[in-house]
Formats: C-alpha cells, sequence, structure tokens
C-alpha cells in the first residue's frame, strides 16, 4: 500500500475541492450562452446578453411588484387536497408533498395584498413550478379568494399567470374551476375595480380558456407561449404547419389576442399606470431622494 498516494493525496484534494452549487450557472434556452445565477437573479431573471426572459418564482414576482418588496399574505381557503384518491405512476398525495417542498407553497397560486406606486392592489401569481401552474381546487379557490378580497377592498387585482392548463389528477372538479373563477371575474367587474392580467410563459388550457383571458388589460411578457392547446397537438389535428411565431406573446400581439408586450423590466411602471388610469387615481410624482429619483403617491 502506498500512504502517501493513497491516503495524503486524497486527503489533499479533499481538502482543496471546492463545494460548486448546482444553481451556479444557468444556460439561455435561447441563445445557449452559460451566464451567472446572480447575474440573472439581479436582472430579474432576464438573460442579460439575449434578453430571454426566464421563469419566476411567486415570492421573487411579488417582491418585484410590491412598494418595499413588502406585503400582506391572503389565506387560502382550505379544500380537499386528494378528492379523488388518484394514483398513476405515483399517487397524487406525494406529488403534492414534493411540489410544496420543493416551492414552500401551498399549491400553485399565491396572493398578497400591499400597495404598488403607493396605490393598493391584490396580486395574485401562479408559479410554474408548482406542478406546471395547475388549476386545481386549491389553485381555483385562490383565484376566487384574490377577485373577492380586491372587491371587497375597492382595489385592482392584478393576476401573473402562468399554467400548463387543468390539473388532471382532479379530474372534472379542476375544471368545474373554470365557470367558478369566471363568475368571480364578474363580481370584480361589478364592484369597478381594474382586472389586469399579464400573461407569463406558457400560460395554457384551461387557464387560457377561463380567468387569464377575462381581465380588462392583457399584457405579456415577450415570448411567452399562450395558448390552449399547445403547437404541436394543433400541427397534428389540423395537418398544417403553423405560422412562425404562431401562439408567442409577439404573434398574439399582432393579431389582437393582446393588449401589449411589455418588457420586465418596465412591467411594473406599465401596470402601476394602468391601475391608476382605471381607477382615477392621481399619477404617481417623482420625487429626487439621495440624488435619485423615485416615485411617491
Amino acid at each position: 500500500m502506498n500512504w502517501i498516494s493513497n491516503v495524503v493525496r486524497p486527503k489533499i484534494r479533499g481538502f482543496l475541492r471546492r463545494e460548486v452549487p448546482e444553481n451556479l450557472w444557468i444556460k439561455c434556452p435561447d441563445t445557449g450562452q452559460l451566464v451567472f445565477y446572480k447575474d440573472v437573479e439581479a436582472n430579474q431573471f432576464v438573460i442579460p446578453g439575449s434578453n430571454y426572459h426566464m421563469r419566476m418564482g411567486a415570492t421573487a414576482r411579488l417582491k418585484s411588484v410590491f412598494d418595499g418588496e413588502t406585503w400582506i399574505d391572503i389565506a387560502i381557503p382550505e379544500v380537499a387536497s386528494d378528492p379523488l384518491k388518484f394514483r398513476d405512476e405515483r399517487r397524487y398525495a406525494d406529488r403534492l408533498r414534493d411540489a410544496r417542498a420543493k416551492t414552500g407553497m401551498k399549491d400553485a397560486v399565491r396572493l398578497g395584498l400591499g400597495k404598488l406606486d403607493g396605490l393598493p392592489v391584490v396580486i395574485g401569481v401562479q408559479d410554474f413550478d408548482f406542478m406546471g401552474g395547475s388549476l386545481g381546487m386549491a389553485a381555483g379557490q385562490a383565484i376566487i379568494k384574490g377577485l373577492q378580497t380586491a372587491a371587497q377592498k375597492s382595489t385592482p387585482f392584478i393576476l401573473f399567470a402562468a399554467s400548463g392548463g387543468a390539473r388532471m389528477q382532479e379530474g372534472i372538479l379542476s375544471l368545474m374551476q373554470m365557470p367558478r373563477t369566471t363568475i368571480a371575474v364578474h363580481t370584480l367587474r361589478v364592484a369597478r375595480r381594474p382586472y389586469i392580467v399579464v400573461l407569463t410563459n406558457p400560460t395554457t388550457g384551461g387557464v387560457t380558456a377561463s380567468y387569464a383571458m377575462l381581465g380588462d388589460v392583457h399584457i405579456a411578457e415577450p415570448g411567452a407561449l399562450i395558448g390552449f392547446a399547445g403547437p404541436r397537438v394543433i400541427e397534428q389535428t389540423i395537418r398544417e404547419k403553423l405560422p412562425e411565431g404562431f401562439q408567442k406573446a409577439e404573434y398574439l400581439k399582432e393579431h389582437g389576442m393582446v393588449d401589449m408586450v411589455v418588457h420586465r423590466h418596465k412591467l411594473r411602471a406599465t401596470v402601476s399606470n394602468l391601475c391608476r388610469l382605471l381607477t382615477k387615481a392621481p399619477p404617481a410624482t417623482p420625487t429626487l431622494v439621495s440624488g435619485e429619483v423615485v416615485s411617491t403617491p
């Protein structure tokens, strides 16, 4: 036995080796460029070189919109977690447990009440990391709660949608959330409060077929996939090649399906201006604080 090569050298290597986090670098899906994670995070999860908009978690999204990155979480009513005792390759209860551990959320939607440039607002965010942002009973109840809270407190409701559609593990119960959320949107409309929808990548399926396309104003992030069925399914059904950029945000704006496509860096100011315009609130007045221009109500 060679004591130096078998014992000493491995110990030295172990001492010098540094642990590298798995998410230290991010590969841009558009260009393949490797980008430092901290740079992307500081840039609101937009790849600096290509301007590709990465998915943004619910907490990061709420921080990027609310004044001072502070808000009050709105409690979501409890629902049956596994009403059909569903099982495919795995039990649905196990999938829920893993999604909750991964995201720190109870389900796919998180609600917050706070201020946007001094104006009270209720914001709902769908997190795609929670089972693809799918619409089940809990997510549907969260959307309804957000709309009802906005109506009760007489504030705008801002929704950041991201979903693959209805949650198959809840069957017809998930599909029933489509008419339920539609009725809740009408409740907010009766209260004459604005409903602004920001469509992020991707927004598809039953979510697109219900509350995500019922807003007073529809904003899309650049390059977001927005539609009901996916492009591949459509091509297989109609047996024709789809136009270039079909179902992308820019294509939908060109064809009148969304009102505007807004870069994430300008999204907060755009939503703030729309809220003030639709509520007839006075515009935020820019003031100079420590050499920087900030907005005050």
